[in-house]
This record gives structure tokens, sequence and C-alpha cells, in this order.
């Protein structure tokens, strides 16, 4: 019997390649040096060849063990052909909410929230790390905010990098916005493996668990 069920799970990951483990990046996430919480992506085929992502960070920075700033941010973002074409994400920062929804469109991108949009372009991606080809765009938009920035993007030569606790080499990028300042890190083959961030309040540094 068991040969059989084994038999039958391996008949269906070969018709159906789409059930597979959906590819994931679990971060740990630090604020000079201090851990404040944790960001999870996971990205899973579906069988149209579309890929929904789902994104989620959890942050507590204390200050004398005091919570001084709580931040939580759930997205998710269906692709396809390395464009968007749906977003639905909420952001809690302490009492604030911000909820941001999108649908593409045959010639716009359409933002319904958290006000009326049209971009007018036939592709828009996110800031989507674990896509390098955002490297090759000239504007993203921000699933946290609904801002679609300007970006100019710097490629910075190869370094050696530790990750999971083995140095790796890889390609290190700059992204520059009038909000923010990300430095990424891609392995040779294209995998992403570590984000660094400078804001007016610190340094964040993702690190892969």
């Amino acid at each position: 019997m068991a040969r059989l069920q084994f038999k039958t799970l391996l008949l269906l990951c070969l018709l159906f390649p789409s059930i597979a483990a959906a590819q994931t990046w679990q971060f740990d996430v630090s604020m000079d040096g201090k851990a404040i919480g944790t960001h999870d992506f996971v990205l899973d085929e579906k069988a149209d060849g579309q890929l929904a992502l789902k994104s989620e960070a959890k942050f507590n920075v204390k200050f004398l063990s005091i919570s001084v700033f709580k931040y939580q941010h759930v997205a998710n973002e269906l692709w396809q052909n390395d464009c968007l074409i749906k977003l639905d994400a909420k952001t809690q920062e302490n009492s604030k909410a911000t909820v941001v929804g999108g649908t593409q469109e045959p010639s716009v991108f359409k933002l319904n929230a958290p006000s009326p949009l049209e971009i007018g372009q036939q592709c828009v991606m996110t800031f989507a790390y674990w896509n390098p080809k955002i490297l090759q765009q000239k504007k993203l938009l921000n699933p946290q905010t609904g801002e679609y920035l300007n970006t100019q993007i710097t490629a910075l030569g190869q370094e050696n990098i530790v990750v999971k606790g083995q140095t790796i080499k890889a390609e290190r990028y700059k992204i520059h916005t009038n909000k923010f300042v990300i430095d990424l890190w891609y392995g040779l083959a294209g995998e992403w493996l570590a984000l660094q961030s400078t804001t007016p309040d610190g340094r964040i540094d993702y690190a892969l668990k």
C-alpha cells in the first residue's frame, strides 16, 4: 500500500508540477544590528503559468524593552510574464493602516487604493527583489504606499558575503529612490541572497535564515 501511494504521488507531481513546493525566502531582519522581526516571501507557480507571491513582514522595534514601533505588512501579488497583474496589500504601522490594491487592464495598471491612479504602462513591476529583472526598470511600484517611484540602479560589482554561515560570491546592486536607498545581493546564478536599506531611522538588514 505504501509503495502504491508513493507511485500515485509521483504520478501527480509529474502531471501537475505546480503542486511542487513553492519557492521561499525567509529573512531575519535587524535594525542597526538589533533583531526586529522577520520578512517571508512565498512564490508559487499556478497551473496557468501565473506566479502568486505572498510577502509578509512583522517588525517590533523596542527601546529599553518597550515597543516603540510595530509594523505588519502583507501583500499578495499576481504576476504573468514578469509583469504585475494584480496587487492587494495591507500595512499596519502602529495605529496607522494603509491598503493598496490594483489590477492590470489592457493599457494601464489601475490603482484603486489608497487613492485612484492610472499607471500608463503595460508592464508594471513592484520592488520584487526575488526577480533580478527589476534591476532593468526605471520605475517601480511600492506595494506599501502605492507610490510609483523613479529608480536609479547601479551595479557595484562582485563581493563575498556570508549567507547561512557560508561565504558566497555575489553581485551587488544599489537602488536609489527619492524615499530610500536599497542594496541588493544576488548569487552568480541570479538568486536573491540579501538586502540592506538605509532609512532615516537606521540601517535595516535582511539575512536569510
